[in-house]
């Protein structure tokens, strides 16, 4: 099931998504929040009629980094032994169609699809062999970054936890079991022209490392967001740029880079 959050009419709700075809695609209302028990209300909106937000409102978004080895090279840098943790604040999340704002501290912001995991029940210390259980499904992420600000600065807070540095969307697709979705294409696009092409085999830590990993340390709640790592062919993007995340099974997460105002 596709599940998306959404606002119309001043209201925001959780939908359903149904259908194959892009210009036919409907939302049926969900009653309640989808981490409980829930029903479908039978109550149905075309999804061109709505505006789509981020598909949830994590209270963390726990990043790792240089998670693909010819990323890390690309940059280079050392491939880690063990999954490489970071942070982004709820403040840098944004939905499908939301703007990038390109910060004013930077001169190098960079593009990073990546395979976001939504977590579905509040958890801790998660045994490799429960991991599946905690998850609720998976979404499109881009990591956006201030490359420059990275090198510079020794901790990555301000370079890659900024406002509108994670757009996530365009839905949580959750029929995907671990197995299916850590061998995905992922792909993505500036002005149509393909940048980055990868599969999420290519993880040197899979998704039961990273979740294992960081529920050691920290309580897990329902929404919070795990991102895996890019593929290599990061590059620079510029204000007026649309940027595009596809992953199979899943969906495109699309959006445009503007000057902050």
């Amino acid at each position: 099931m596709r599940i998306a959050r959404f606002s119309i009419d001043g209201n925001v709700a959780f939908g359903a998504v149904e259908g194959d075809r892009p210009d036919e695609l409907v939302l049926d209302v969900i009653k309640g929040i989808p981490f409980a028990d829930f029903e479908l209300s039978g109550t149905k909106v075309p999804l061109s009629k709505v505006r789509l937000l981020p598909p949830v409102l994590p209270n963390k978004v726990v990043a790792f980094g240089r998670n693909y080895a010819e990323h890390a090279r690309e940059l280079g840098n050392e491939v880690p032994d063990a999954p490489f943790a970071f942070f982004k604040p709820s403040t840098a999340v944004i939905g499908p169609g939301d703007e990038i704002q390109y910060p004013s501290f930077t001169e190098d912001l960079h593009h990073e699809a990546e395979l976001a995991v939504v977590i579905g029940r509040m958890c801790r210390e998660v045994p490799r062999e429960r991991v599946k259980d905690v998850i609720f499904g998976y979404t499109c992420a881009n990591d956006i970054t201030a490359r420059d600000v990275q090198k510079r600065e020794k901790q990555w807070a301000r370079a890659k936890g900024f406002d509108t540095s994670c757009p996530l969307g365009p839905w949580v697709e959750t029929d995907l079991d671990v197995e299916t979705a850590s061998d995905l294409t992922i792909q993505l696009t500036v002005n149509g022209e393909q940048r980055q092409l990868g599969r999420t085999s290519e993880m040197i830590h899979s998704i039961e490392d990273l979740i294992v990993n960081i529920s050691e340390a920290m309580t897990l709640l329902p929404g919070d967001v795990i991102l895996t790592g890019t593929p290599a062919g990061v590059g620079a993007l510029n204000v007026g740029d649309e940027v595009a995340v596809t992953i199979e099974g899943i969906g495109t997460l699309t959006n445009k880079v503007v000057k902050r105002g």
